[in-house]
């Protein structure tokens, strides 16, 4: 007999910026204080956040994304959750925000993950500056979508206790449950960076900083009715994780290369195979018996000056890539090139297995989903393949005279010009792979 399927919550916003993420770190780790195994999730393609979910609870945070993935790979990764004894999901920006264009399942919002999975939203709602008037935002959240169950509300950056009480009035009239309000206070934040919040690795006291998010919620909203609110259904179709691209592969995990979608490195373990995990920081070659180098994306910017410097890494894989793939997302697409110039225009000699040149001083923001139609094969993917991904960058590519990877488009199917790049075993694109399109 298998373990019934665990309710859930997501916990949303209006916008970015309301203080959502520490309100889901609190909420985490006080469900978990409590006795509850807790299986956090993220909604869409966010890389940063589930390090902080994993940090909050022990167990591993898995993206769920409806415009990337298709009904049996969301219901695949959302059966991780089994075993658990509640879901809590963190939404990306406002709750009803994607894009424009229909994806695999929907267009990528968070309220398409909560009505996916049966999961009541709880709104945070940063009241700064209102009193009764948060409760016509709330009430418009609530009716938007009439077929998404509302948990209730969490005030948050509440001015004082008159304050909270206009502000409960108004609630109260609209209908809606108020299940905590949160007093203001400017030490409730993450320190951040150009790619959204610093990496969990790199917070100098996170254990620290998320007991006291839970305290602070404990304190302030009523735990109680949040674990009673929670409901959900079986997810459909059982289906698969991707299946790994090698046996044995060697992946860089430090601080500068870091993101590869939790779903991916499941898939790969539940098939058998072999991680070997090394740093390029450290100046450690990939293992010289791996079929496989896999460098994911991260923040080489940031650390130029010590990949410039590890040699021991660039000839262990220079020597792998004479007769074996290796391959690189983003940050680690980046490491493969010829040279990164940094944010103060010192150039700093990479790998040099492809001709790229990146450069951190001439910044652009590029953001957004990515469908790639493979010109050439990549590790665990044939030529003619179509992929879904995400691009999250601020460098600028100066160089790039190897041949195009793929043809890469955006989500409204207007071409981008970051095509990604091959050159002999050497492969590289500037999206973070999330699933492959059936043929």
């Amino acid at each position: 007999m298998t373990d019934p399927f665990p309710p859930g919550l997501l916990v949303s916003a209006p916008a970015s910026g309301t203080g959502k993420t520490t309100v889901m770190l609190g909420l985490l780790r006080a469900l978990a204080e409590d006795g509850l195994q807790v299986q956090p999730f993220k909604s869409g393609p966010d890389y940063i956040d589930p390090a902080f979910h994993r940090a909050a609870t022990g167990r591993e945070s898995f993206n769920l994304d409806t415009w990337a993935m298709d009904d049996a790979l969301f219901a695949a990764i959302a059966r991780q959750a089994m075993g658990a004894d509640i879901c809590v999901a963190e939404g990306s920006m406002g709750l009803y925000d994607g894009v424009a264009t229909r994806g695999r399942a929907g267009f990528g919002s968070s309220a398409e993950t909560a009505r996916a999975m049966g999961w009541p939203v709880i709104l945070v709602l940063d009241v700064g500056g209102q009193a009764q008037s948060a409760a016509a935002t709330a009430l418009g959240f609530a009716q938007y979508d009439r077929d998404l169950p509302f948990a209730g509300v969490i005030l948050n950056r509440v001015a004082s206790p008159r304050h909270e009480r206009l502000t409960r009035l108004g609630m109260e009239r609209a209908g809606m449950p108020v299940l905590g309000a949160l007093p203001r206070r400017g030490d409730l934040t993450l320190p951040a960076r150009h790619l959204g919040l610093v990496q969990a690795v790199e917070h100098p006291d996170l254990e620290t900083a998320i007991a006291g998010y839970a305290a602070f919620l404990r304190a302030h909203v009523d735990l109680a009715a949040i674990r009673d609110a929670a409901l959900g259904r079986v997810p459909g179709a059982a289906g698969t994780l991707p299946r790994p691209p090698a046996q044995r592969i060697a992946l860089a995990q430090d601080a500068a290369f870091s993101f590869t979608y939790p779903h991916l490195i499941a898939g790969w373990r539940q098939a058998g195979v072999e991680i070997l995990p090394f740093s390029p920081l450290a100046d450690e070659p990939p293992d010289p018996f791996a079929d496989l180098v896999w460098l994911p994306g991260g923040y080489p910017e940031l650390h130029a000056g010590r990949l410039a410097a590890a040699t021991r890494f660039r000839e262990g894989l220079r020597r792998h890539a004479k007769t074996r793939p290796v391959h690189g997302e983003c940050g680690g697409y980046m490491a493969l090139g010829t040279a990164l110039i940094d944010k103060e225009g010192t150039r700093h000699q990479m790998a040099g297995l492809l001709a790229l040149v990146t450069s951190y001083e001439s910044r652009k923001f590029h953001l957004g989903y990515r469908r790639a139609v493979l010109h050439e094969a990549i590790p665990g993917q044939a030529a003619g393949a179509a992929l879904r991904g995400h691009e999250f960058h601020y460098s600028t590519i100066l160089e790039q005279p190897d041949a195009p990877l793929a043809a890469v488009a955006d989500a409204d199917g207007q071409p981008v010009p970051e095509t990604g790049s091959r050159r002999g075993h050497v492969t590289g694109t500037f999206f973070h792979l999330i699933a492959g399109e059936a043929p």
